[in-house]
């Protein structure tokens, strides 16, 4: 009898379920989408209920279309989005939207925080101090909202939301909270003064359990709703960045995943928590044995979505004309310039920045702009500028775990031969991109695996994820940046001192 895993992924824009062989093959997947509400400046919300909805109906549409049966699927798993909050009263009601990562409105307490006891919470937590965190959400929340905040009886995140709709319990397992600021990570429990800091007690808060934790008691109604067995094994899984790094064989020391879709990240494994003396890197939780450390950045892929609705109208007409991908001319032309854009640089900040400067003010800007540069000068340095950007979340992580061995790369941009070849010569390794194209479902189904004992040891992920392709370095390049990365660095730490100034400027006249 063949024997089948789902993992699903709850993620910022979508879920995702795939339906996986004992091999790691995809059977059958689906996405569901859903809307990124902005109701007001610096708000970034989702309704909940319209993501359980689309977590059922993607596990719906994988039983109804895959052609296998319920009997044969041995585990479903679940990977998250971070940093989500949801305040609900004692009925299990949301009183707010879920407050995504996303979310700027807590920016002043966390600067509040950075001053005063920030530090000494980082350390103990690794998640650093930044609007995105729950921490810092729940000082916005207590002050900005305290009717809500006083009403509501738990402070929840998305998957804790969608699996008290599915068991009637509150549990959260150790890979989100490790990503909340509220997690000690080295006593694997909440962490006091994070709760006194947000103004919470733990009973406000969900039952801590392990990432290989199991549960067989679903709600029957929706289980007969997806075509699932009731009493099938659901593990309730880890964040999406980690199992993405599990996902993609990037499991073992020394192997470093980065990820480019809307936003970005640049991840590795260590066997123990870590934390940076600079607070610049987090520490989550894969397991009590893996721990997933790196760097989120904001500002990947629409950066490129800028540049083309922006800068790249003539592109965008040339390819309609030609029925081809607007980006494929984009790089085409950006190929054709010499490394270094001629001397301009491109800082990328253009909705501020998490990894390595954590400042929710940070701007985007052109330095060294002179009259022989053209068009294709800008958007040459504007790719360069996200593969430094990653370059410097890279450098932080190496004061801490040394140089890595190689960087596995995934995600939309991991398809151009231009991008990897740029990022080969910035970053002076080898770039691999593996066969796998959803790396944090298959993470998911992996763990699940774990879990329930079909696997003895989750780097058994490197049966079922191949290689597709190898990009080595180009020494004549790799020269060219190792000489303008001085450079782009210096030029960061100068601008620091100048975003809040220009950040208030531009919300004074927006």
């Amino acid at each position: 009898m063949k024997q089948y895993s789902i993992g699903a992924d709850i993620g910022t824009t979508s879920t995702k379920a795939v339906l996986f062989t004992s091999e790691g093959d995809i059977v059958y997947q689906a996405t569901v989408e859903y809307p990124l509400l902005t109701p007001e400046p610096k708000a970034a919300e989702q309704d909940p209920d319209e993501i359980v909805e689309a977590v059922v109906t993607a596990i719906q549409n994988v039983m109804e279309n895959s052609g296998v049966d319920r009997e044969d699927i041995t585990v479903l798993s679940f990977s998250a989005a971070m940093h989500s909050l949801i305040a609900v009263d004692a009925e299990g009601k949301p009183l707010t939207k879920s407050i995504t990562w996303a979310d700027q409105r807590a920016e002043p307490y966390a600067r509040q925080l950075k001053e005063t006891n920030g530090t000494a919470i980082y350390e103990k937590t690794g998640t650093p101090i930044h609007p995105m965190s729950p921490l810092t959400k729940l000082m916005w929340l207590k002050a900005e909202e305290p009717e809500i905040f006083s009403k509501a009886s738990r402070f929840i995140g998305i998957k804790e939301y969608v699996f008290y709709h599915f068991f009637n319990k509150y549990v959260v397992d150790h890979s989100i909270a490790s990503a909340t600021g509220l997690f000690n990570m080295y006593e694997l429990d909440w962490d006091k003064e994070a709760l006194e800091t947000a103004g919470v007690t733990r009973d406000r808060l969900s039952e801590l359990v392990p990432t290989t934790a199991v549960f067989t008691d679903m709600d029957p109604e929706l289980a007969e709703r997806m075509g699932i067995h009731p009493d099938m094994k659901v593990v309730i899984g880890a964040n999406d960045g980690c199992l993405a790094n599990l996902g993609v064989n990037a499991i073992e020391n020394g192997v470093v995943a980065v990820t480019i879709g809307t936003s970005g990240a640049l991840r590795t494994v260590t066997d123990k928590p870590v934390s940076d003396p600079k607070g610049r890197i987090f520490c989550y939780a894969l397991t009590e044995k893996h721990w997933v450390i790196g760097g989120p950045v904001n500002n990947g892929g629409m950066i490129l979505r800028w540049l083309r609705d922006e800068l790249c109208a003539e592109e965008v007409s040339e390819a309609k004309a030609q029925g081809k991908d607007p980006y494929d001319l984009i790089t085409d032309k950006i190929a054709k310039i010499r490394a270094g854009a001629n001397g301009l640089v491109f800082h990328p900040y253009l909705s501020g920045e998490r990894a390595p400067s954590w400042n929710a003010n940070a701007r985007g800007s052109f330095f060294g702009l002179a009259i022989h540069h053209k068009r294709e000068h800008m958007m040459r340095a504007v790719l360069e500028g996200i593969n430094m950007n990653l370059y410097m979340v890279l450098l932080a992580l190496e004061e801490v775990i040394g140089i890595p061995d190689r960087i596995h790369a995934t995600g939309g941009f991991a398809k151009s031969a231009v991008w990897r070849q740029m990022m080969a010569n910035i970053f002076d390794q080898e770039v691999h991109v593996p066969q796998t194209v959803e790396g944090a479902c298959l993470g998911a189904a992996v763990l699940g695996k774990y879990a329930i004992g079909e696997i003895v040891d989750l780097t058994e992920v490197r049966h079922m994820v191949e290689t597709k392709e190898i990009t080595e370095p180009e020494a004549e390049e790799v020269a060219v940046y190792e000489e303008l990365m001085p450079l782009y660095i210096r030029l960061s730490r100068l601008f620091e001192q100048e975003y809040d100034a220009i950040t208030g400027f531009q919300q004074k006249y927006k």
